[in-house]
């Protein structure tokens, strides 16, 4: 188990935050938060997929007042994202919000802020202090630009000067955010507020890409991070539908043993001995496990010369042959299928395996 940084807990809504908590893994609609019906409709999905926070965009009033359905009926906190606008935040409490992303800097007036940072402890929900590249005042950009400091130094400490806003008013209940698009620079920006309070830490690569080269850099840059014990909560970023930023967050945890999280896919990479159409085949495979939840680990390999031995360690796994393959458990061959049910006969395999534990499960006595 990778050590983690000591931090205080907060929580959002029923789900903690920080101080040792299971790290949880969030993301944000992409829906008009003001037409609660697909705004929900997302959520729900993106529940169902494994999220454990979401954040809904607030732009107007309009989307401010539709908070309140949205969260009466969102099965998983909301937090609503603020920019500028104290009335808006003040409306997005009021309608049951279970956390804040704002800056209060960007709120203008000291006495907005108290007045923010008093509904909110009201109402016992904490605010996520967020600070990216590009919201660091011209002040420090100049600063940067002459060498007077770095760029991580500028990031951190712009989220110091937020956050002693809101403890000068009476609030703690405080995450940080501090991201960038270059992997490097979000990395070292964390350490450095590592050693500069105890605040819980959501991590991210903020404009990380399109699927494939945003779940790379975000796989990086969060790896890097889990590795230093320097997360609490995290968003992949990602130019897609968010429920590839939820895959994606979920695999990266589950990848470092961090989460149990449904099945483990295990395929290889194909050579000159494949002499089936291993990619379609993993892919539905892939597919069909999506849904899952049950902690297995599933391989699909492309050939019986090294596929048991090299998946030994797979629950349940197939490998193909030159017309027929074999389907094995624990590298131990269970029977030889013809290729073109080898995908039926995995999921079958899977449902018994499913019905075994499940019968074990109950066989054994409490406690």
């Amino acid at each position: 188990m990778l050590k983690r940084r000591q931090s205080r807990k907060i929580f959002v809504g029923t789900v903690p935050v920080g101080g040792g908590a299971p790290i949880t893994v969030q993301s944000m609609t992409k829906t008009l938060t003001s037409d609660t019906g697909a705004t929900l409709d997302e959520i729900r999905r993106l529940a169902r997929a494994g999220c454990d926070i979401i954040r809904c965009a607030v732009p107007d009033e309009k989307s401010a007042h539709a908070l309140r359905t949205i969260c009466g009926e969102s099965p998983i906190p909301v937090i609503a994202d603020i920019h500028f606008s104290h009335k808006l935040a003040l409306i997005a409490i009021e309608s049951g919000v279970h956390g804040l992303r704002l800056n209060p800097g960007n709120l203008k007036k000291p006495e907005y802020i108290r007045t923010v940072a008093r509904e909110a402890t009201a109402a016992g929900i904490p605010i996520r202090v967020g600070v990216n590249v590009g919201s660091i005042s011209e002040e420090r950009r100049k600063k940067v630009k002459c060498g007077a400091c770095t760029l991580p130094e500028a990031m951190v400490e712009s989220a110091i000067g937020h956050i002693r806003m809101l403890e000068n008013a009476g609030f703690d209940k405080i995450k940080v955010a501090l991201k960038a698009s270059d992997v490097m620079t979000t990395v070292e920006a964390y350490r450095l507020m590592a050693g500069r309070c105890d605040y819980p830490f959501h991590v991210g690569i903020t404009e990380a890409g399109t699927i494939r080269t945003g779940a790379i850099k975000s796989s990086v840059g969060i790896g890097i991070l889990l590795q230093e014990g320097l997360v609490d909560t995290l968003r992949v970023s990602l130019t897609a539908d968010p429920i590839e930023e939820v895959f994606t967050g979920i695999k990266i945890l589950q990848t470092l043993g961090l989460r149990e999280a449904g099945p483990e896919l295990v395929s290889c990479p194909t050579c000159g001995r494949l002499q089936i159409d291993l990619l379609p085949l993993a892919e539905m495979v892939e597919r069909a496990l999506a849904a899952e939840r049950l902690p297995i680990r599933v391989a699909v390999m492309g050939c019986v010369v090294n596929g048991p031995g090299e998946a030994a360690g797979a629950d349940v796994g197939i490998a193909g042959g030159k017309g027929v393959g074999i389907l094995f458990r624990k590298g131990k061959i269970v029977r030889r299928v013809p290729e073109a049910e080898l995908f039926t006969a995995l999921m079958k395999e899977i449902e018994r395996l499913k019905k075994e534990r499940r019968t074990r499960k109950q066989k054994t006595p409490p406690g």
